[in-house]
């Protein structure tokens, strides 16, 4: 079984593991010095005391928000959906953004984010002259809503 290597890059780093056993995703915490308070509709790139190498190319590690971190704390990720490539070797760093109208603080050891692994196809990209059709098409934004609705019209 392939393994996730994780180095702790900084004494009071936290090292991350999965809060249950069905847990798909090992929880990211905050490694700090002291308490950060980020403003309202502020961003800020936080530390997690760790870096990580993945067992190859085929595997990519993704970061998303924990689903309280929005909910109850009214931070966001600043990209979405972070993307770990495999030949990083860095200090994995969550980057938030503020969207309350009050400042939040965050505290070391703040539980922030969730590191999923994934497998990779690895697909080699080739310019094409054509596609293939599909009963989609090129339809996009809520197309298949709509197709939907047609199919019971018949």
């Amino acid at each position: 079984m392939d393994e996730l290597k994780i180095k702790r890059l900084r004494e009071n780093a936290v090292l991350p593991v999965r809060a249950t056993e069905g847990a798909a995703g090992l929880d990211l915490s905050a490694c700090l010095d002291a308490p950060l308070a980020i403003p309202s509709g502020g961003r800020a790139l936080i530390p997690t005391g760790i870096a990580i190498e993945l067992p190859g190319p085929e595997v990519a590690a993704l970061l998303f928000a924990r689903s309280s971190l929005g909910l109850k704390r009214g931070l966001m990720l600043t990209n979405g959906v972070g993307v770990i490539d495999s030949d990083y070797r860095g200090e994995i760093r969550i980057g938030v953004y503020n969207f309350t109208n009050e400042p939040c603080i965050v505290e070391n050891g703040e539980r922030l984010a969730q590191l999923v692994t994934v497998p990779l196809a690895g697909l080699a990209a080739a310019e094409a002259v054509s596609l293939g059709d599909t009963a989609r098409g090129a339809g996009g934004f809520g197309s298949t809503g709509s197709m939907a609705v047609k199919e019971e019209e018949r």
